[in-house]
């Protein structure tokens, strides 16, 4: 592959200040399982190139789903038209600066390859855990799905760029609807395909899946007769997996440079930070730490390079509790003048790289959840994430989870449904009190974030302990 893209790139013919090329493959499965009957089996098979050019100061871009040198050619040739017009109205002139020449490669690790059961082998077992799941009459609904992804891609530019990375995924998701009369309760494994991972068919086979499964079941109908979540303010207690909602909405998108600059304003919003709040800006208690941090093994959207090829490195973008960085390629950070990460990501090889969240994890702190839980007079504990509902700026948020507990003198005790809570992003963050230890921590991922135009839906990762927030607005369905 590296000599074909680098022959194309040397036999353009085109004035052009420089030129990449991004080739990306992909195959995915999907399978879907409801009520133990097999719903969806598919799979699909993409594969392409997006050149990008830089002319006086402006990028271009063009895709073509053919390889072949002419193809290349008159991508580039397209790419090199479209950034020569724009050139006369840029916003801010780039530089091959903005695209440094880096070499090296990515692999994710696995332990069982993709396919090492056949699809009927997986079926059967998303049938067994839909079976798992209806443990009585009342669960009127199961379903279960497993989607895997390999994804190969090549990165090679004019100035001597050449990257490789393999990326293997796994998503899982299954879950129950209860009802009773006119009470109707859903639980999930940790939320909508929280269960999001780089890695292999190992993922699939946990070794707590069926106590899982059961207990999934189990709690679908012990919410039929919980009590509805009072409204109130008091101690909330959110586990890792709603923290992941919680760090996506309120901390990952608004700190994306580019929304920032306003260019996601017609579609999905602006934010409440502005250029000059880096390095200023207290966006929490001193116990937040947010880092940035597509090393981790294992996590749903860690790599070597983004998608213009930069080093990808560990940046803190909170650090206690105030604002260090941005969610920001290269060029963002040169339009905006504020630090950023290696976050240029494309979701498929028709895409351009735009700034796009990759794994955000809150760092652990010193209280193990036991602590945390015997020190609360008065509080809620909520799980897994059912509803988000958050203003444009991404300042004004309402979220919903599954599962609640009612925390009095220490100890849960009831059992809350429809659990809700609200709050503005600076005040909800501020009122961070205790964050678990690294025993509690865990980390979930997400398969759809959707931003740009037209659309573009990628993985994420998210990691983070439980923690305590004080006085925080909780309230139920009805309020």
């Amino acid at each position: 592959m590296w000599s074909e893209l680098t022959k194309a790139i040397a036999t353009f013919d085109i004035p052009a200040d420089w030129i990449g090329i991004r080739v990306v493959k992909e195959n995915s499965t999907t399978r879907y399982v409801r009520d133990a009957l097999p719903q969806v089996n598919g799979k699909t098979s993409t594969m392409g190139a997006m050149l990008e050019v830089l002319v006086n100061g402006c990028l271009g871009y063009a895709a073509t789903n053919s390889l072949e040198l002419s193809s290349l050619q008159a991508a580039a040739e397209t790419a090199y038209k479209q950034a020569l017009a724009a050139s006369l109205w840029w916003i801010y002139p780039f530089r091959e600066s903005e695209r440094p020449k880096v070499v090296g490669e990515y692999k994710s690790s696995f332990l069982q390859s993709l396919d090492t059961l056949s699809p009927g082998e997986i079926n059967d077992l998303l049938i067994r855990i839909c079976q798992g799941l209806k443990i009585n009459d009342k669960i009127v609904q199961t379903s279960a799905s497993a989607t895997t992804n390999e994804r190969e891609s090549w990165f090679v530019s004019s100035n001597g760029s050449e990257v490789y990375q393999k990326i293997i995924s796994l998503e899982t998701n299954f879950g129950a609807t209860a009802e009773d009369g006119g009470i109707v309760q859903q639980r999930s494994n940790n939320g909508w395909q929280a269960h999001s991972y780089q890695g292999g068919l190992e993922l699939l086979q946990i070794q707590d899946l069926w106590q899982r499964v059961q207990q999934i079941g189990e709690q679908a109908i012990e919410l039929l007769t919980a009590e509805e979540c009072p409204t109130t303010r008091t101690n909330l207690v959110l586990a890792s997996d709603q923290m992941m909602l919680q760090i996506h909405e309120s901390v990952g998108h608004p700190l994306e440079i580019d929304r920032i600059l306003g260019d996601e304003r017609n579609y999905a919003g602006g934010s409440f930070v502005n250029k000059s709040d880096f390095g200023k800006l207290v966006y929490g208690s001193p116990l937040m730490n947010i880092t940035f941090d597509p090393t981790v093994p294992g996590e749903f959207a860690s790599y070597s390079f983004d998608d213009t090829g930069v080093v990808a490195t560990r940046e803190y973008l909170i650090k206690e509790g105030v604002l260090q960085r941005g969610l920001g390629s290269l060029e963002s950070q040169a339009r905006a003048g504020v630090p950023g990460v290696a976050c240029a990501r494309a979701c498929s090889w028709n895409r351009p790289a735009i700034d796009r969240m990759a794994n955000l994890n809150l760092e652990p702190g010193n209280v193990s959840f036991e602590e945390m839980i015997t020190g609360i007079e008065h509080g809620v504990y909520m799980e897994s994430n059912r509803s988000w509902s958050i203003d444009d700026r991404r300042y004004k948020f309402q979220f919903g989870c599954e599962y609640a507990k009612l925390i009095e003198n220490g100890k849960f005790t009831k059992t809350l449904r429809n659990p809700n809570y609200r709050a503005t992003t600076p005040e909800f963050w501020h009122s961070l009190i205790q964050v678990g230890d690294a025993a509690n921590w865990q980390m979930y991922g997400t398969a759809s974030c959707g931003k740009g135009e037209p659309n573009q839906a990628i993985s994420v990762g998210h990691g983070s302990p439980a923690c305590l927030f004080a006085n925080v607005e909780v309230f139920g369905a009805g309020s």
